[in-house]
């Protein structure tokens, strides 16, 4: 059976046995038969291990970030990829994707009791490593809507980004959270910015496929009291880069990932929040932002 998803009006397929689908409840608010021409994606799913019988060359382990999964990346003659993929960082792996050389064609191989974790992992990072030439960018992120209009907090894991969304729940009754932590962003050529809810948002479920304009992204930092700045673009480019998802180690991917930023801070304004996570914090934010 296959399913086509529509995120960031951007479609991908998943192809698995009909009733692994009820175990993707968080991609239901996604599908759609607006299949168009093609679809940027297709992950196809296997309840095996991986066929053993091509040459990998590692060129890449991923692990950095402790409470995330290792990535371990190789690559054969044909220029296809390898990606293994364990729950902890120093967990064995418990799935294997198998990629084209330009994403578009993935092999997933897991074990049915991980086949949910599988899926989201091989549709996340796919989605990041093929949408990023279409000016489309992965953020880690948690992200409040309030008239309209989409913030974004940016920060470490740990840093408060759930929490200080939490405090503009609180603080305004017509605020509403679009994703906790993984939507994406779409930079258009007359310049303008939105950002989506995707089928990944962390350990928060908030499934929700809606959008809204940009209006800025908040860089936060824990402090004694509450302090906002907006910051030079040169300041802000650190904070966005290390916050976008996507496969670093590749120039082209890299070129497309700073065109992407540089025309995203045109438009964006990026501010440092050091805060308490306290409601006054989230109304001087609101405050700072809606200027």
């Amino acid at each position: 059976m296959i399913n086509h998803y529509l995120v960031g009006d951007h479609v991908f397929a998943i192809e698995a046995e009909e009733q692994l689908f009820d175990l993707l409840s968080n991609y239901t608010p996604f599908l759609t038969d607006q299949i168009g021409e093609s679809h940027v994606f297709i992950i196809h799913v296997h309840q095996h291990p991986m066929p053993e019988n091509q040459a990998w060359t590692h060129v890449y382990t991923d692990t950095s970030d402790d409470d995330m999964p290792r990535i371990e990346m190789s690559k054969n003659d044909q220029g296809e990829w390898l990606l293994g993929v364990s729950v902890t960082k120093e967990g064995e792996l418990v799935s294997k994707m198998q990629c084209s050389a330009n994403w578009s064609e993935v092999q997933v191989y897991t074990d049915p009791n991980y086949f949910r974790f599988a899926v989201d992992n091989a549709a996340m990072l796919v989605y990041a490593f093929r949408t990023v030439a279409m000016k489309t960018l992965l953020f880690h992120s948690s992200v409040t809507v309030r008239n309209g209009v989409g913030y974004m907090f940016l920060g470490h894991s740990g840093t408060g980004k759930s929490t200080h969304s939490r405090q503009w729940l609180q603080a305004f009754d017509d605020a509403w959270l679009l994703n906790d932590d993984n939507p994406a962003v779409r930079i258009f050529a007359d310049g303008s910015v939105r950002v989506y809810g995707t089928p990944w948002s962390g350990k928060t479920p908030c499934y929700k496929n809606e959008s809204a304009a940009v209006g800025a992204l908040v860089q936060l930092a824990q402090a004694p009291e509450n302090k906002i700045t907006r910051l030079r673009m040169t300041q802000a480019y650190p904070y966005i880069l290390a916050s976008v998802s996507g496969l670093k180690i590749l120039p082209e991917s890299m070129d497309a990932i700073y065109e992407s930023i540089a025309a995203l801070l045109e438009t964006c304004p990026v501010y440092e929040l050091e805060c308490l996570p306290n409601v006054e914090a989230a109304q001087l934010c609101a405050q700072t932002c809606s200027l």
